[in-house]
């Protein structure tokens, strides 16, 4: 367990100032970065799915995904700190998530995967927007007249939402094809799209908010 967690934590110490710097460096060599980690999470899915329908309809949603990832760097207003949001927001969920769940324990939110708790699922919330909230502190922010409101809050929680739903939803399709990870390119944590699988539902909603103008919280 011990050593499980250890790789865990050193994956994720490497990898996330990786990502962030990348992010804000932007283009070309993130659209690389992302279409580098597309053809994975593509190959991850294609070793998954025995169900050919389930395989291209999956592929088409990843790709509007990762499209819609591009599209928010490139083409809104504020893209990388946009993706930096909504990046952070589902780390935190997902923190938030285990340690809550962990701590108060309670209730199964789904047979779908059985380690999530009604518990971890208000925790994701709550430590998503205190992180935020932290992120909202800085200069940057203060500078340019940016406040954490009520339609902040809300952005927050739709995404933290939509990321949970990630989670359930390939949870649910591990246990269809009875595999653990998706695969075991990342040392502790298994596959990439056990990685992202709460970002690639994130990402398309927040790309539907932002270019719609339902939501503009920078």
């Amino acid at each position: 367990m011990k050593s499980e967690f250890s790789k865990r934590f050193f994956s994720s110490i490497i990898l996330t100032p990786l990502v962030l710097f990348l992010i804000i460096l932007g283009s070309p060599i993130l659209d690389y970065f992302i279409l580098f980690c597309f053809i994975i999470t593509i190959y991850e899915w294609y070793k998954m799915m025995t169900n050919k329908i389930y395989f291209v309809i999956g592929s088409i949603y990843l790709m509007f995904s990762f499209f819609s990832i591009l599209k928010i760097r490139n083409d809104i207003e504020n893209g990388f700190l946009y993706i930096l949001i909504v990046l952070l927001i589902c780390i935190s969920t997902d923190v938030g998530g285990y340690l809550f769940g962990k701590i108060l324990k309670g209730p199964k939110l789904t047979k779908i995967s059985p380690n999530k708790t009604y518990a971890g699922s208000f925790g994701s919330y709550i430590f998503s927007i205190l992180v935020i909230k932290l992120i909202y502190s800085y200069e940057f922010f203060l500078l340019h007249n940016v406040n954490f409101e009520i339609k902040t809050i809300y952005f927050i929680i739709i995404l933290s939402t939509t990321s949970q739903l990630g989670d359930i939803t390939i949870s649910y399709f591990k246990r269809l094809s009875k595999i653990k990870n998706t695969g075991n390119i990342i040392p502790g944590h298994g596959g990439l799209l056990d990685r992202i699988d709460g970002m690639i539902f994130a990402y398309p909603i927040a790309f539907i908010l932002l270019n719609y103008n339902f939501f503009k919280i920078l």
